[in-house]
């Protein structure tokens, strides 16, 4: 028999984007049927002792969502068209007047079945808030707050008006219950915000003591091996530079990869370097004092980028840079061990020294300075802010 693509049954997995919990539209697209026809067979086998009901639970709780444009099973957030937070919200509202009719009329009965429907629509729109629509992209965060909000009061409120008719037995009981699980719904959010936080916080414990081992081991083996490499290999040759960003990159993911995200002066002369290195035969130090400058003006960092540039493509080697930030100034040094060069000397037509770093220095309110390093040997480019002036 010849297998074609038409007669390959879709997967079976419900949809991220669903009328409730997508198990009919999964389902009718597996069996390539109508999802309304679905519904309605759904619907008549629910009366059979409720089978439809358990039947859909079950697809609900075993059969996975469809995955996303990447192929993953995560990524892409589900949401519902039905609320159904705020239809047990309403459901709520129902059987309060229910229970207060009861009360009015005597009837205990009725009185302790509204009661009941109270706390399990109650705790069943905050549960939904809590764990469903939390993630749902539809659902904002005012939508959650309204929900428990609602569902409060109304818990409180059947709960009081049982206590407050001097009902006896069962429906005091109840009123009572009702009263505790809306307390329990103020605190429930706080208890789950912190539930979260405490399985964040020791899944981080764990991450970081994992870390801590590897990054114990490959200091002891890769990263002295690397640092090897780059010492006799020497700083202007391809296989140091290949090795100087393999240790930058593998220290990057052991050591900065939980480290909060800034941009401040001394993170970005680290980029240029890392980016420098990689195309250039050249090893960049950067080493930083004083207080760590989060604003790192653009003149500054543009200066100091066609300084470092322009050290690894004429002198290569070792490359020194020294940042010193205070609240008065900011001083850039860059240092070179090449032939050196003389301001004096360079073409008119030269504009990149003149223009990239000078000029640029200039325009900002500040100074560049290009001399021969200690003892003649080299290039020195000094950039100088004052910490009033603006890039």
């Amino acid at each position: 028999m010849e297998v074609t693509a038409t007669s390959i049954r879709p997967e079976l997995a419900r949809p991220r984007s669903a009328v409730l919990g997508g198990v009919c539209a999964g389902l009718a697209r597996h069996l390539r049927r109508s999802e309304g026809g679905v519904r309605v067979a759904f619907i008549i086998v629910s009366f059979f002792g409720g089978a439809g009901i358990l039947f859909y639970l079950w697809l609900w709780a075993f059969v996975p969502l469809e995955r996303d444009s990447s192929g993953e099973g995560t990524g892409v957030p589900v949401s519902r068209r039905v609320p159904v937070a705020v239809v047990l919200v309403i459901a709520q509202v129902v059987l309060v007047a229910s229970e207060i009719a009861g009360l009015v009329g005597g009837r205990d009965a009725v009185v302790n079945a509204a009661l009941l429907g109270v706390i399990v629509a109650g705790g069943g729109a905050v549960a939904w808030s809590l764990l469903m629509d939390v993630a749902d992209p539809g659902r904002s965060l005012a939508y959650g707050t309204a929900v428990r909000t609602a569902s409060t009061a109304l818990l409180l409120l059947a709960g009081i008006a049982a206590l407050l008719s001097h009902t006896q037995g069962f429906n005091a009981a109840l009123g009572l219950v009702a009263i505790v699980v809306a307390v329990g719904v103020l605190v429930a959010p706080r208890v789950v915000a912190l539930w979260t936080s405490l399985l964040a916080e020791r899944a981080g414990r764990a991450r970081d003591e994992q870390r801590a081992e590897i990054a114990a081991h490959l200091h002891d083996s890769v990263l002295q091996t690397l640092a090897l490499i780059q010492v006799r290999a020497g700083a202007s040759s391809e296989v140091a530079r290949i090795a100087r960003a393999q240790e930058r990159e593998l220290r990057d993911w052991l050591f900065a990869a939980d480290l909060p995200v800034r941009v401040d002066l001394a993170t970005e002369l680290r980029e240029i370097a890392a980016a420098i290195e990689l195309d250039f035969a050249v090893r960049i130090d950067i080493v930083t004092a004083g207080s760590a400058l989060e604003q790192a003006p653009a003149a500054v960092v543009g200066a100091a980028r066609e300084a470092m540039l322009n050290a690894a493509r004429h002198a290569g080697g070792e490359v020194s840079v020294y940042v010193e930030t205070t609240a008065e100034s900011i001083d850039v040094f860059v240092r070179d061990r090449g032939a050196g060069v003389d301001m004096a000397s360079l073409p008119d037509d030269r504009l990149g020294i003149r223009e990239s770093i000078v000029g640029r220095m200039g325009r900002a309110g500040g100074t560049a300075t290009v001399a021969r390093g200690a003892g003649g040997v080299g290039t020195e480019v000094h950039l100088h802010l004052a910490g009033g002036a603006t890039a």
